[in-house]
């Protein structure tokens, strides 16, 4: 993503609501307690070093993507590792789906 595009991104009131409900949707998917969308750096990892998922909360995470913004995901798909990259590629890829 270029620059242009992260800060536009940051401005737009409907993006800033998309990421917040997804932070919100992976908060209770993955029954993170004691974590709250403000705890949630929306540009950070969401595995390893950033909020440490793994593979069965992106298995988890797909799923709860799926039944509510009806979004399709390829679990073998290359693009589908960039789109779980943060909280704003998802919000960006969901987006991009129509579905937001």
């Amino acid at each position: 993503m270029t620059n242009s595009r992260a800060i536009s991104a940051l401005k737009d009131p409907m993006q800033q609501q998309l990421e917040h409900d997804i932070k919100e949707l992976i908060i209770s998917s993955l029954a993170l307690e004691d974590v709250t969308p403000d705890d949630i750096d929306p540009t950070a990892p969401l595995f390893v070093d950033g909020m440490g998922l793994d593979s069965i909360d992106a298995l988890e995470l797909g799923l709860a993507l799926q039944k509510k913004y009806g979004v399709s995901l390829s679990a073998e798909s290359q693009e589908v590792r960039a789109h779980f990259a943060s909280v704003r590629a998802l919000a960006q890829f969901v987006t991009s789906q129509g579905k937001a």
